[in-house]
């Protein structure tokens, strides 16, 4: 017969395991895609114990492995890295998102502002990291380059897209530009909150593209999609980046 205290040992590991499952998904969310290595890290663990949640949640089609190609060791396999399921949101209701404004909301509280700002950089940072060499790797021109962006964005399941325009200009010249569509934002209810992410993930599309771009629309604002115009030409030789941004509700991140 077995000991009460064995009895309730069970239902002690599930309350453990659903807590560390949470913290799990909640790095996901946050920094995805991210590998199950940098959240063992983040949060202490064993990659063993990490990868087991990791495939609880992709079992329940809440979050999914994404392909990422190495810059850094070059030729060789993908490597693993995990995001949110394009379904996961509906699946999750509120109650994760709630966990991750929570913990923005505290930081704000214990380090104010500027710890705010630091952890949005950091995330930017992460996007920088992954999205640069791809870029770079179209050349110059500035199409080529949102092609790439497009695609990488996609991957990590903005479900981006572009559309050329060539409006006419003052006497009839045409001025081609383009609009970057994003029909998935993961953070969309902590963006409007907090328009820090908003802020720097379009200078970072800035930054990659070379170019002045503005924000048109986002679905933090109840837009729809979040909308980017991006103008297809190069800046001039020494210039500097002035992102142009709509109001703080509108010129935001998804």
């Amino acid at each position: 017969m077995s000991s009460p205290a064995t009895d309730r040992a069970p239902a002690v590991r599930s309350e453990q395991d659903d807590t560390t499952r949470s913290r799990v998904l909640s790095l996901v969310l946050a920094h995805g895609p991210i590998s199950a290595a940098q959240i063992a890290k983040d949060l202490g663990l064993t990659p063993a114990a990490v990868r087991r949640h990791l495939d609880a949640l992709e079992a329940e089609q809440i979050i999914e492995v994404s392909l990422v190609r190495s810059t850094r060791s070059g030729a060789g396999r993908p490597a693993r890295r995990y995001v949110v399921a394009p379904g996961g949101h509906e699946q999750l209701g509120h109650d994760y998102l709630g966990l991750a404004r929570e913990a923005i909301d505290t930081m704000q509280r214990v380090g104010g502002d500027e710890l705010v700002r630091a952890f949005v950089a950091d995330h930017v940072d992460r996007m920088r990291e992954r999205y640069r060499p791809q870029v770079e790797a179209a050349g110059d021109d500035v199409e080529a380059r949102l092609n790439a962006l497009t695609a990488a964005m996609s991957r990590d399941g903005f479900v981006a897209s572009h559309t050329t325009v060539t409006p006419r200009g003052p006497k009839g010249v045409a001025l081609r530009s383009a609009q970057l569509c994003q029909g998935h934002c993961p953070i969309q209810e902590i963006a409007n909150e907090h328009p820090e992410f908003c802020e720097q993930e379009t200078e970072l599309i800035s930054e990659l593209l070379d170019v002045d771009v503005r924000r048109l629309s986002t679905m933090a604002a109840g837009a729809h999609v979040c909308t980017t115009h991006v103008p297809l030409q190069l800046r001039s030789a020494g210039s500097t980046h002035s992102t142009n941004h709509t109001t703080a509700r509108q010129g935001g991140l998804s």
